[in-house]
């Protein structure tokens, strides 16, 4: 149909209320549309009263850039519609049929469902409704009228443009709120399931990423960094631009394990970790820390255990698992694409010289007696931050 085009319709939820701020958010979640399909031709974004629309100077490939937008936090849904040039009842009608003919399949019943949001236009949406619901049965066989259950929806939204489409053609996003509009954190990311999923649901909440990961060689090897190196690619997937510090955690594990009773060495490596990750959070500018702890999943993750943490770092600690049980979990990781990744046969430090017989009710201040006593720590923990190698995604 002439002056026509197909575009495509991106559709956010919540930050649709922010106010004032509002355009703040707008912008960020355009910027990581535009970051995600840099390469897909020669295209260009644009708001559109509540949406954003991608348009392409050339022919675009929707089954390749729907899925690169579709997994962006904030957004809700993406479809491919088709936009009007002109903006009157008869140019409606004409492109709703068109559209019909192509993606109906008859007999099948059917709605009009109409979104004026342009109030300028003159008929109402349900009057509007009507009369392309209308010109759809006279014009063809087949349709049935169902108000309350249709087969088919045409969607018809009247904005700055029109634009046709239908319910099947919309795919679901993540909604949530744009990458890196709440700040920024520091992940704590090994080689297991649960981190990545973490740092995902964190992701979700606005929280920018930068991810850390302890690296204890010889003892790990060099497939269990380049694990993590996977995961941390994935999940800048979902969160845009991600940084990977890889630290290395040996010499600091080793004076751990020579001088903290067995018993007690899973909590003196949590607790350094945190430290780690607290001073490289003050050098990227970070405000909290993000861990992957399931409440009672491991004798680390007990009540007892996490009150252990006490003091270890001042920033808040994000626990977005921490009331999710392990199948929860997984079944996160598994749609995220992160399951497979981390269950390689590649283990990472903290599966290293673990006890036989983990403590699960540790005394906070007994463990910051020993912590106390090393004194080493600190300078071994800065020279592990100096040499600390940095991958950007």
């Amino acid at each position: 149909m002439e002056n026509t085009k197909e575009v495509l319709i991106i559709k956010y939820g919540e930050i649709a209320l922010r106010g004032k701020n509002r355009y703040i958010y707008e912008n960020m979640l355009m910027d990581a549309v535009r970051k995600n399909l840099a390469g897909c031709g020669d295209f260009w974004v644009h708001k559109e009263q509540g949406r954003f629309v991608v348009e392409w100077n050339d022919d675009a490939d929707f089954a390749r850039v729907i899925p690169l937008v579709s997994c962006i936090f904030g957004i809700t849904s993406v479809c491919v519609a088709v936009k009007l040039s002109e903006q009157s009842l008869e140019a409606m009608q004409e492109a709703a049929l068109a559209y019909t003919k192509q993606h109906c399949v008859r007999p099948s019943t059917f709605k009009v469902a109409t979104k004026r949001a342009n109030k300028q236009f003159p008929l109402r949406s349900d009057e509007t409704s009507g009369r392309i619901g209308e010109y759809l049965l006279n014009n063809l066989d087949g349709l049935k009228v169902n108000l309350s259950a249709p087969e088919f929806t045409l969607k018809v939204e009247i904005r700055n443009f029109s634009y046709v489409y239908s319910t099947d053609a919309e795919v679901k996003g993540p909604g949530g709120l744009p990458p890196g509009s709440a700040g920024r954190g520091v992940l704590l990311l090994s080689g297991g399931i649960d981190s990545p999923v973490a740092g995902y649901l964190a992701a979700k909440r606005g929280i920018g990423l930068t991810a850390v990961y302890f690296h204890s060689p010889p003892y790990t090897p060099e497939r269990a960094k380049e694990k993590v190196i996977d995961l941390a690619r994935r999940l800048a997937h979902y969160s845009g631009k991600m940084r990977l510090v890889v630290v290395n955690f040996t010499d600091i594990q080793l004076k751990l394990v020579d001088r903290t009773p067995p018993e007690k060495i899973t909590i003196m490596l949590k607790r350094s970790m945190l430290r780690i990750a607290e001073k490289i959070a003050e050098r990227e500018k970070a405000i909290a820390l993000v861990t992957g702890d399931s409440v009672g999943q491991v004798a680390s993750q007990t009540l007892h255990s996490l009150h252990a943490m006490i003091g270890a770092a001042d920033l808040p600690i994000i626990r977005p698992l921490a009331c999710f049980d392990k199948h929860e979990i997984v079944t996160i990781a598994q749609k995220i694409e992160t399951f497979d990744i981390s269950i390689r046969p590649f283990d990472d430090c903290c599966t290293l010289f673990l006890p036989k017989h983990p403590e699960t009710k540790p005394k906070l201040s007994i463990i910051q007696s020993i912590e106390g006593s090393i004194v080493e720590l600190d300078g071994l923990m800065d020279e592990a931050i100096a040499g600390a190698e940095i991958i950007d995604f």
